[in-house]
């Protein structure tokens, strides 16, 4: 809980303020930004290459947008940043906006953060800012959960700030400062307002060299230091590329508050990249890569993009968790916050193209009733999802439900085709439409995708085109699973244009758009045939009917056989986690996302990009590990 003492924000759970009395903002410039030497690294960043800051503490978010604003101002245009943090205690928004409130030259960020900060779920969330130049990695998690989680060797610099290790001692623990050495680079910089001397020990013990400088205001003195002999000693930059500090084992003289002219080599995007699939999982991954400033050729071979299973006229928003959260489960509800935050910059909610109408979840049948009641056990933030009873479902639904359940305030319904036409409306993004490709093979270059009359080059490539990828030889040996589904178009009467929101159990029923309702939908596995059916439309109608019997009133009587609607093909595997990561040098996928495409897609693109930029990844170790298609086709090896 945040509290205000002498005009400052104050945390009554350490009995701390956030930062100095004198001033939080020149602190954080003094601490942070000087004690990093930032200004000169950020102006010495080339084209393509990235930056990496790592941070103990979110708190207000202050630290963030300060160096956001001046890696804005001095740093080359093509250079970009990213941001890691980690906050167990994440301020409400109106806590947020109150405390950034005090620094008025920062508004138009900070008006930024809190339109992100409104899509935050427990765990990790990743937010893009400055047209994909900038990067915020939160971890909403204990610092000794997530740090274990960065690869070893991503960060350039950190910011500890944890609160008085005093109140705080265990943002400040061996374990923590080992897994900061760890996650660095050899040379890496720090800087901490503290100058306790057990935190000083204990960086040094951490494989850091330290020295204590004046601090801030009333603070006599501050430390900075950098990582001298690194944990993982394989991980270095080129000595002449050291933005600060030193390497033990090196006969080079470079010390403590100096800095080479040269930044680092690391991070070149390669030149450009071809995505191979139209829809929603291809869109997204090219729209990541070209707000990286990396050409795409993105090839489909339909004649306009979102024609096979991203193609429905409406798509709902359905985020399905489980109480015991496995990796495909923690994946998706890192997903969902970073699909919320990417159509909000995309797709602006209008009621045409997407509707936060909000979407319930009913505790129905006796599976789906056991499965929500051991959810709403759980501690969730209020704006993503609450347990509701039947008398309040029935409230927000604007109809009569029979049961409670699960309901998510964010949630909704978007028209997919435009979510992958306004991703794709990128200029460095190259449509190729009605080019089949039959033949993806490497090259002396990179790789070389073709079919009749048309062949495209690039140095990566990205296959996005679901089960259709089987045909490709390097993915032959991949299960790829064909499921068919059917929606119904459903004609709304005068008493179902009252619902309000989408409605899920079995199958789901969407509020009425233009005088007709979107149900769905059937699933069918290893059926590729896109007719209309009327048995699936019964099947539809019979869900309606059996979970959700105010709606089914309010529609009347229906005709299965006079009813629209549209088949198309999604793609599974076993144990339904997707395929998102590199196959094999050059070669991506982004496969497999079955019906949480709309959700899922986005986060997998950004996933990519960041694996083909050598950039620090949107997501946790160990789901990254649960993701990577190099999964299946060890499992494949090993059967065989």
């Amino acid at each position: 809980m945040l509290h205000w003492k002498d005009g400052q924000p104050f945390s009554d759970r350490y009995g701390d303020v956030y930062f100095s009395i004198d001033s939080g903002l020149e602190e954080t410039r003094h601490v942070f930004l000087q004690g990093n030497r930032l200004a000169d690294r950020f102006a010495a960043l080339k084209a393509g290459e990235s930056f990496c800051i790592g941070e103990t503490g979110f708190g207000t978010g202050l630290n963030f947008l300060c160096a956001w604003q001046l890696f804005e101002q001095i740093a080359p245009p093509a250079a970009s940043l990213d941001f890691f943090s980690v906050e167990k205690f994440p301020l409400s928004d109106e806590e947020l906006r109150a405390a950034l409130a005090l620094w008025p030259e920062l508004s138009e960020r900070a008006e930024s953060l809190l339109a992100r900060w409104h899509r935050r779920v427990p765990g990790w969330n990743r937010w893009r800012f400055a047209d994909g130049r900038v990067r915020l990695t939160l971890a909403v998690a204990d610092v000794d959960e997530a740090l274990p989680q960065l690869p070893a060797g991503c960060v350039d610099a950190w910011f500890l700030d944890g609160f008085s290790p005093a109140r705080n001692p265990e943002m400040w623990s061996d374990a923590v400062l080992s897994n900061i050495a760890r996650a660095s680079f050899a040379g890496a910089t720090f800087a901490t307002y503290t100058s306790a001397g057990w935190v000083r020990r204990g960086l040094q013990q951490a494989g850091f060299a330290v020295e204590r400088v004046p601090g801030f205001g009333r603070k006599r003195e501050m430390m900075r230091g950098n990582l001298d002999s690194p944990s993982q000693p394989g991980i270095t930059r080129d000595l002449a590329a050291l933005p600060l500090g030193r390497i033990a084992s090196s006969s080079s003289s470079v010390g403590l508050g100096e800095h080479p002219t040269h930044p680092a080599t690391r991070n070149n995007p390669s030149r450009a990249a071809i995505v191979i699939g139209g829809g929603i999982a291809g869109c997204a991954t090219a729209h990541a890569l070209a707000q990286r400033g990396i050409p795409v050729t993105l090839v489909d071979r339909a004649p306009v993009l979102a024609s096979a299973a991203s193609g429905n006229p409406r798509g709902i928003l359905h985020a399905r968790f489980s109480a015991v959260m496995d990796p495909l489960h923690r994946f998706v509800l890192a997903a969902y916050g970073h699909a919320l935050a990417l159509l909000d910059e995309v797709l602006p909610v209008d009621g045409v193209t997407r509707a936060e109408c909000g979407l319930l979840q009913l505790a129905t049948p006796d599976a789906e009733a056991k499965r929500i009641a051991r959810l709403a056990t759980l501690e969730w933030p209020a704006h993503l999802l609450q347990a509701v009873n039947a008398a309040m479902a029935t409230e927000l639904v604007g109809m009569k439900m029979a049961h409670g359940g699960l309901w998510f305030p964010a949630g909704g319904w978007v028209v997919p085709p435009q979510v992958c036409a306004r991703l794709a409306q990128h200029p460095l993004v190259t449509q190729r439409l009605g080019c089949e490709v039959t033949a993806l093979e490497r090259t002396a270059s990179g790789w070389c995708a073709s079919g009749e009359g048309f062949s495209v080059e690039a140095e990566q490539v990205v296959v996005c085109c679901g089960h259709q990828a089987r045909a490709l030889s390097r993915f032959s040996g991949f299960p790829l699973q064909p499921v068919r589904g059917q929606i119904s178009l459903l004609p709304a009467t005068a008493a179902s244009e009252a619902m309000r929101a989408v409605v899920c159990a079995d199958g789901y029923c969407a509020p009425a758009v233009a005088g007709r309702h979107v149900a769905g939908a059937t699933s069918t596995f290893d059926d590729e045939a896109t007719d209309l059916r009327e048995a699936d439309h019964a099947d539809n109608l019979a869900k309606i009917v059996a979970h959700m019997p105010g709606v089914s009133r309010a529609l009347g009587s229906l005709d299965a056989t006079r009813l629209t609607g549209r088949a198309g093909v999604r793609c599974s595997v076993p144990g339904a986690t997707p395929l998102v990561g590199e196959v094999e040098p050059g070669l991506y996928c982004s496969l497999a996302h079955g019906t949480r495409g709309l959700i899922t897609a986005g986060i997998a693109g950004e996933v990519i990009a960041a694996a083909m930029c050598g950039q620090l990844a949107p997501l946790p170790q160990t789901l990254l590990d649960a993701l990577s298609p190099k999964r299946l086709r060890r499992n494949v090896q090993d059967e065989e």
